[in-house]
């Protein structure tokens, strides 16, 4: 995990460098402090996914390109086989898995989000320019937008606007899972 938190710092800190933007302003395209941006750049923390999608929308690049390194190339359709999305493991209490890594310039951002029992003792809020689609598959997943809870069970959905502060957490004794999309 470390080696791919220091190979999507490097990148972040490429694009940067290729658009001769500073560090405070990739800060403030992130929403985030000076200090904080530099440690994305560094690798010593792990990059959110919010951070990318505002440098990938500000600079018109693929959040894949950041994951993975490679564009995506399909312009018709992308297949993705069960299990064989690109893993994004952000946080350790998250497991992502992009669904559409491989087509070009996608208007949504689909993942396969798995959250097991215990692993969010307290949800962290992110935020991101868009909106975004939350589809319950499995388990029970508690939502935060804002002030406001949702609880999603199997077969709920959610539609939200993902610059409010926002996240989930696994409220039942299994795992899971849930489709986000994520609307650029």
């Amino acid at each position: 995990m470390d080696e791919q938190i220091k190979a999507v710092a490097e990148r972040l800190r490429g694009l940067r460098d290729c658009f001769d933007t500073t560090e405070e302003e990739a800060a403030e395209i992130c929403g985030v402090s000076v200090e904080e941006y530099k440690r994305y750049e560094s690798g010593e923390v792990d990059i959110p996914l919010g951070a990318m999608f505002s440098m990938g929308k500000k600079f018109n690049v693929d959040i894949n390109s950041f994951l993975t390194g490679l564009e995506p190339h399909k312009v018709s359709y992308f297949h993705t086989p069960k299990g064989k999305g690109v893993s994004v493991n952000r946080y350790a209490d998250y497991h992502f898995e992009s669904l559409a890594f491989g087509f070009a310039d996608r208007k949504s951002d689909p993942f396969l989000v798995t959250i097991n029992p215990g692993d969010i003792d307290e949800i962290h809020p992110v935020t991101h320019p868009g909106q975004e689609f939350n589809y319950c598959i499995e388990g029970t997943v508690r939502v935060m937008v804002g002030e406001n809870e949702i609880i999603l069970k199997e077969g709920d959905s959610l539609y939200f606007d993902s610059s409010k502060p926002h996240g989930q957490q696994n409220v039942g004794d299994k795992r899971c899972q849930f489709i986000t999309i994520i609307l650029n």
